[in-house]
């Protein structure tokens, strides 16, 4: 650890990601403390500012904590920091998210959501980013040429190619139809919208290079700034590993298959199956291209998850070596624990997890009760929900939605009220239609719900994204189910994850160009070697999907 940096603090206010933040800075060898109070502003010589959620949430706890005015005195004495993501918005004057709250003014300008028309929104995934002004291009400072980063947001300053920009904006990126501020570098301040902690060593670099040799940017070049339809960045389609994890006959936490189907060898007589150690795998994922990894704890502490600490710890550990976003689900919901009586939201179980490591929570069984409370009433949004409770303070990106649907046969539409289609694999009697009815404990248990139901209400209820697993095909190398992907993506506008039955590489490429999927995610394959992430990746660019390129 390089002990020569002392004056490097970290603002933590509350955000959700400041352990992989630290997590980051300690890999590259530098010590990092943490601003508690108004003194030690006065202490530090470099300052990272993260953060995720929602504006109003960054800027409230700001001012309860008494930073704002310290933070700005700091910033004013010319003393260098990194502002990421939320940590870089509430440095303009304000946000459509949170009309009524002010920004910290620092930076003009005002932060606005991207348009759903043409594309998914929240922006999740991997994209470029383009220095705008000419002159600056030779001489990329923080080395953003010709690299990809993390991006996972709803809001953002629109870049317009105005001379007021060229003042703060260093790159900028294209989100399908809409260009936005991606990094600003004025005087003193440099920030990303992007998370460089989560950009694997593209990400650390900018990092490291902040630590080292952060200088103030003396105005505005005097080259011409690059107009936003002249930006051209590369936005790349997500391969995710995804690892369920149980606890085994011995204690240990082991990577296996879903509980809901026969998780033992010889034919349930045996041991735990084990497939590797949720540490282990998730680092060689990470070293061999893979976008972002996902731990779904599928039976330990599922009815107290505030008592998970071996999951807590795996996350702890993984993020220490692994600079990929990582998402973890099972069992997070408001409970109370029967010991001790103690009530625990929503919001505390997901910063249990938030503060352990992981960028984003799943959430299963509770988003399809949460679901049918708010069809019921009559489309009520009341806020008691794990999804509403956990998006309103960490934004609609950091909550994740996985349905576990499966087919029900029947012989015409009129059979039932739920949303069918006419299928290409007709059913055992050779029914022509189907629909997808829910599931809840790990697909033990059916409910009186169809996926088109619960993805819709789930998104309006304030979920960032659906992970789309299908009970039919998992586990059967046989290919996603491209007819229930398409027909959830005709009815949501939020990001969907492809999920269930990969077996060789061109079944992801089906699930991109023809079910319009964002993500496409797979276990068994990657665990058992049958596949490997980076061919994978090697194919579908060779298919002509764009994809971020392995370590």
């Amino acid at each position: 650890m390089d002990q020569s940096n002392d004056g490097l603090y970290l603002l933590d206010y509350g955000a959700g990601n400041s352990g992989s933040v630290i997590n980051a800075v300690e890999f590259l060898g530098y010590k990092i403390n943490v601003i508690k109070n108004e003194k030690d502003f006065e202490n530090a010589k470099k300052v990272i500012f993260p953060g995720v959620g929602s504006f109003d949430h960054a800027m409230r706890q700001l001012r309860n904590k008494g930073f704002i005015e310290p933070l700005l005195k700091y910033v004013a004495a010319g003393k260098p920091l990194l502002g990421i993501c939320v940590g870089m918005q509430v440095l303009f004057e304000g946000s459509e998210e949170s009309p009524s709250e002010q920004g910290l003014g620092i930076l003009k300008g005002r932060v606005s959501k991207f348009s759903d028309e043409n594309k998914t929104v929240p922006n999740i995934g991997w994209n470029s980013a383009v220095i705008v002004q000419e002159g600056e291009k030779a001489n990329d400072f923080y080395g953003v040429v010709d690299k990809s980063f993390y991006f996972v947001h709803s809001y953002a300053v629109m870049y317009t190619g105005s001379e007021d920009q060229l003042d703060y904006v260093y790159s900028a990126s294209r989100y399908k139809d809409e260009v936005f501020v991606s990094s600003v570098w004025k005087d003193n301040i440099f920030a990303t919208q992007f998370h460089p902690e989560k950009s694997g060593k593209v990400g650390l670099k900018i990092l490291e290079q902040f630590i080292k040799n952060a200088m103030p940017r003396v105005g505005a070049t005097q080259g011409t700034a690059t107009q936003p339809e002249a930006v051209e960045s590369l936005l790349s389609v997500r391969v995710v590993a995804c690892m369920d994890v149980r606890e085994n006959d011995h204690g240990d936490l082991v990577v296996t298959k879903g509980d809901q189907y026969d998780v033992r060898e010889d034919k349930g007589e045996g041991q735990v199956r084990n497939l590797g150690k949720p540490v282990d795998l998730a680092t060689k994922y990470y070293t061999e291209g893979a976008d972002e990894v996902v731990f779904l704890n599928i039976t330990s502490f599922r009815n107290i998850p505030v008592n998970d600490y071996p999951m807590l710890e795996i996350l702890r550990r993984a993020s220490k070596t692994v600079f990929v976003p990582m998402t973890v689900g099972g069992g997070i919901r408001s409970i109370t624990d029967p010991a001790s009586n103690k009530v625990y939201s929503a919001v505390d179980i997901a910063d249990l997890y938030f503060r352990a490591g992981a960028d984003k929570i799943s959430i299963g069984s509770d988003s399809v009760y949460a679901a049918e409370n708010y069809i019921n009433s009559n489309r009520t949004l009341d806020g008691s929900s794990s999804v509403e409770q956990i998006s309103k303070q960490y934004g609609s990106q950091a909550v994740v939605v996985s349905i576990d649907p499966k087919r029900v046969y029947v012989d015409h539409p009129s059979c039932t009220s739920h949303t069918t289609i006419k299928t290409m694999k007709p059913g055992p009697n050779n029914e022509e239609y189907c629909w997808f009815q829910v599931t809840v404990k790990g697909g033990r248990e059916a409910r009186d719900l169809d996926v088109v139901q619960l993805a819709t209400a789930v998104q309006a209820l304030g979920a960032g994204e659906i992970l789309l697993n299908c009970i039919d095909t998992d586990g059967s190398n046989s290919g996603y189910d491209l007819e229930l992907l398409s027909l959830v993506r005709k009815h949501v506008t939020i990001p969907i994850v492809a999920s269930s039955g990969a077996g060789k590489p061109d079944h992801f490429l089906q699930a991109i160009n023809i079910a319009r999927s964002d993500a496409v995610l797979a276990a068994g394959v990657f665990h058992r070697d049958q596949l490997k992430i980076n061919d994978v990746k090697r194919y579908l660019m060779d298919s002509g999907v764009n994809t971020r390129p392995s370590l």
